[in-house]
């Protein structure tokens, strides 16, 4: 019998299972798309970590049909998700609320009393990075401040992917690099900081015990394998937060790669053998899901959103392709025209929750294929940003692997290249965070003796793109996207303050 192994994706807009072989090639891949998400006020973000499940299992049976092999042929699993939402237990193992996921920006409160009550310098000795709005523990104080019969019931918490590593094991379980991202995590050590959690008043209990990322964390249990047809007692290997994920998917595993990765957010990505960390917290260190290795990484909230966003309130009717084709045939600059991608408030470089977007130099000579260049460049500005930083800390950065949205469209591809000032590259596999996660589960089950062997043997480069002569003038324009934010900062919290 052939054998096969899977990786699960948790993603915002649904769950991804990828099939693949002994080779690593991939044989087949099913989504299940996930509820909308609920956005009752501005800034708020929630979905339901039942309809997680609910989409994986649909995910796990369609890959598996869709290989036509049974549940009995794969040999491994793995996990992959995103980052930092909250998913709360009660006693008997049940969602108590629906979880505020990555992007929610409500808790800056709880942030701010993190800082007085700890102090920013303690802060960043117990988890090499500040406390932002957008991590784990202050959306659990949020709770504990605003829904006190809600917090009264928490028995264990849990990060998206593990909530469906528990309804696939039973198990109460979660790894290095996602637990990075709670805010509650001794980054340096690869522990929780039960000192930040003590300090904070936080029962040590309800966190998961945790793991590298190619450790194993569990079995199949009975009724999962009911649930998915999967065979009970395979294995499941600890996974990946996405972005870690999609690092081993995109072969960012030794010193000087870097990528580039375009969903919802983006994220500038870079390995690390040795902890280094911004002393603004710009940029996030946290461990890698190579063992014993770290990586820093700055994130654009709103990138793929910022388009996504456009495209369904203000061109409904035109596909993603059509539109990049008509930017494309506009001036480089939009003649003019900047956008700022701050949909979702923003984390690197400006840690502010209350930063809005918006369009700066909007004329009535301007067109939507303007607005729409504008929106791509914006993206690249802010990503631009992140690793300028990254590159401040140290990282050689010769080149860029790009995955995402912005590796499926020639026009965005060339404008990265012309903005980073860097080569871009395009991998064959561009499915990232799900292909991490099958190649961490090839890892644990020894079909790879490291991660580092799996990437090597598995990924390889298809395209390289140079900058181009638009280059220079974009690095000038640069400079004006950066003078934007300062300028409207105060601008943002008057806005803010209207309620």
């Amino acid at each position: 019998m052939s054998a096969y192994w899977l990786g699960i994706d948790i993603g915002t807009g649904g769950s991804r299972a990828l099939l693949v072989n002994e080779t690593g090639r991939i044989v087949a891949a099913r989504t299940a798309a996930h509820e909308e998400m609920r956005m009752e006020r501005p800034l708020w973000a929630e979905q339901r970590p039942e309809n997680w499940w609910d989409a994986c299992q649909e995910a796990i049976r369609g890959v598996l049909a869709d290989a036509g092999v049974t549940g009995a042929a794969v040999r491994g699993i793995s996990l992959s998700g995103q980052m930092h939402g909250l998913v709360i237990l009660d006693a008997n193992g049940v969602v108590i609320r629906p979880s505020l996921i990555w992007c929610d920006q409500r808790s800056q409160a709880q942030v701010d009393a993190i800082n007085a009550k700890v102090g920013k310098a303690r802060v960043l000795e117990c988890i090499a990075n500040p406390v932002l709005t957008g991590f784990t523990l202050p959306k659990l104080l949020w709770v504990r401040d605003n829904e006190p019969a809600n917090y009264e019931l928490v028995r264990h918490l849990l990060l998206p992917k593990d909530y469906v590593r528990y309804q696939l094991t039973g198990e109460l379980a979660s790894e290095v690099s996602d637990a990075s991202g709670t805010a509650l995590f001794d980054v340096v050590n690869r522990r929780w900081s039960y000192e930040l959690a003590d300090a904070l008043g936080i029962d040590r209990s309800i966190l998961p015990k945790v793991y590298e990322s190619e450790e194993l964390t569990g079995t199949i249990s009975a009724s999962a394998a009911a649930a998915t047809g999967l065979a009970a007692e395979t294995p499941v290997f600890g996974g990946g937060g996405d972005q870690a994920a999609s690092a081993v998917g995109n072969g960012i595993v030794a010193p000087g790669l870097v990528s580039d990765t375009i969903g919802t957010s983006g994220v500038v990505f870079a390995h690390m053998d040795a902890v280094a960390y911004d002393p603004a917290g710009r940029v996030h260190t946290f461990c890698h899901a190579v063992r014993g290795k770290w990586h820093v990484m700055g994130v654009t909230q709103g990138a793929g959103l910022s388009l996504q966003w456009f495209r369904n309130q203000l061109a409904s009717t035109e596909s993603y392709d059509d539109l990049t084709r008509a930017a494309a045939r506009c001036t480089p600059g939009a003649r003019g025209l900047f956008w700022l991608p701050y949909l979702m408030g923003e984390r690197t470089p400006h840690l502010d929750s209350m930063c809005r977007a918006a369009w700066v130099g909007l004329t009535a000579a301007h067109t939507r294929a303007d607005m729409t260049r504008a929106v791509l460049e914006g993206v690249c500005y802010s990503q631009k940003d992140c690793l300028d930083i990254i590159r401040g800390l140290g990282c050689d950065v010769t080149s860029v692997r790009l995955s995402g949205g912005g590796a499926k469209s020639a026009m965005w591809k060339q404008l990265f290249a012309d903005v980073f000032g860097t080569p871009v590259s395009v991998l064959e596999t561009q499915e990232g965070s799900a292909y991490g996660a099958a190649l961490l589960a090839m890892t644990g089950t020894g079909a790879f003796g490291s991660v580092v062997e799996a990437c090597t043997a598995t990924i390889r480069e298809v395209e390289n793109i140079p900058p181009g002569a638009d280059s220079a003038f974009y690095q000038r324009a640069h400079g004006v996207y950066q003078a934007l934010y300062p300028a409207l900062r105060e601008s943002f919290r008057a806005i803010d303050s209207l309620g």
